[in-house]
């Protein structure tokens, strides 16, 4: 995001995440690790704002479901500004865009209303149940 112009090759994906560490130590470690991680996310945030002109609280949502995006998708939302190789973007596939979130909460609703009446069925039932689909 902090290049003049993003290309991306019309093969390529962007992955939207939210930042990660790894960390040991107290509870004050783990709130320093914590106060760190949302510090990088608004930074994060604030590069993908600039770049794209979407809402904070949309790429916050995009961050937090972990979204890939094509390199169609990514010209589309503003976060790339051509696809390498091509003339013409509409020269390339279909745009894509994709949540593992997204995907695991319409598997939950389906199964949810599939096994209505869901009297004594437990979420965590259901959850280990998709987690099998995995």
């Amino acid at each position: 995001m902090a290049g003049d112009e993003v290309f991306m090759s019309p093969l390529s994906l962007l992955m939207i995440h939210n930042p990660l560490t790894i960390a040991a130590g107290d509870v004050s470690d783990m709130q320093k690790a914590i106060d760190m991680l949302d510090e990088v996310k608004e930074s994060i945030i604030n590069a993908y704002e600039l770049k794209s002109g979407l809402s904070r609280t949309k790429i916050s949502h995009m961050m937090d479901c972990e979204t890939w995006l094509s390199a169609k998708k990514a010209v589309e939302l503003g976060f790339a500004d051509s696809i390498m190789f091509s003339n013409n973007d509409t020269d390339t596939d279909e745009s894509y865009e994709f949540s593992q979130r997204e995907v695991s909460n319409r598997l939950m609703n389906q199964l949810i209303k599939k096994n209505t009446p869901t009297a004594g069925v437990k979420i965590s039932d259901l959850q280990t149940r998709l987690n099998l689909l995995k």
